[in-house]
């Protein structure tokens, strides 16, 4: 599909705390396009006067993406070049700019995506938790339902867990954290690259107690250390004592084992004597 005469979309990630951290590329692109798409027309308005950039503004945000992401798609399609930032960070992680992209695609626009500041690689490399394997999680449901749901499903993820999260959830976060995960360790980063940045290391007891003392302030991200060989093993160990032996044979059966195999296993697992698992069997 042709990009004759179209514009392009430019995604420019914004420093996250510290104004210096953006690029000179970003500075240039924003200083050189038609428009400017800002989740906060106000707070992108400070960046750009800090800079002495003057350029046309446009607000794109969560609850205007469909009706404001058509008019820039026209605009696109008319020629002009467009920037679009986020409050803070690289537009499109948990922010509607993956959106905007999308129908970039859909439409056969070009659009090009700057590197910049990203908060939650920067808190991964200061936690000091295993940065070989992690998982992205950002904001977690608001619903405490849904949210202890989630943590269900990752709870037996061993890579290093990152989430977004608000002040006034963090500490609930956290108890839903222990209360699911168990006391694992994890870090708290906030205010990011600004003057006041601070990093909470320890076991999410130990971070709860934290927060009860100092009230959380900034928005954060919070790193969660993954599942250990260890705690898979005990957690298999406690389904494995609740099952009755025929459950058991019947797990193993369902997995591919045959009967006398999944009999074999399950006296070794239990150690307990084959008779007394055969008696179990009989009618399997």
């Amino acid at each position: 599909m042709s990009f004759l005469n179209k514009g392009i979309l430019y995604i420019c990630p914004t420093p996250i705390g510290n104004l210096g951290d953006i690029t000179i590329r970003a500075l240039n692109i924003l200083k050189s396009v038609d428009l400017i798409a800002a989740e906060d027309t106000r707070h992108t308005l400070k960046l750009l006067n800090h800079f002495e950039i003057q350029k046309p503004l446009i607000s794109y945000h969560e609850h205007n993406k469909r009706t404001k992401g058509e008019v820039l798609v026209n605009k696109l399609l008319e020629g002009e070049n467009i920037a679009l930032v986020s409050d803070a960070g690289m537009p499109g992680i948990s922010d509607p700019g993956a959106d905007m992209i999308k129908l970039c695609i859909e439409e056969g626009i070009a659009f090009e995506v700057l590197p910049g500041a990203t908060a939650s690689i920067l808190a991964l490399v200061a936690s000091g938790l295993d940065t070989t394997k992690f998982t992205f999680e950002g904001f977690l449901d608001r619903d405490k339902k849904k949210r202890k749901e989630r943590l269900q499903r990752i709870k037996r993820e061993d890579r290093t867990l990152i989430f977004y999260e608000a002040p006034h959830r963090i500490t609930s976060t956290l108890e839903d954290i222990l209360n699911i995960f168990g006391n694992r360790k994890a870090v708290i980063g906030r205010e990011l690259t600004k003057r006041y940045e601070e990093f909470i290391r320890g076991n999410i007891t130990e971070l709860i107690d934290y927060l009860n003392i100092n009230p959380p302030k900034g928005e954060m991200v919070l790193l969660c250390e993954g599942a250990s060989l260890e705690e898979e093993a005990l957690e298999e160990q406690n389904k494995l004592e609740q099952m009755t032996i025929k459950e058991h044979i019947i797990l193993l059966m369902e997995n591919g084992a045959d009967k006398k195999s999944a009999i074999r296993e399950v006296a070794k697992l239990r150690n307990i004597s084959k008779r007394d698992v055969y008696k179990e069997a009989i009618d399997l």
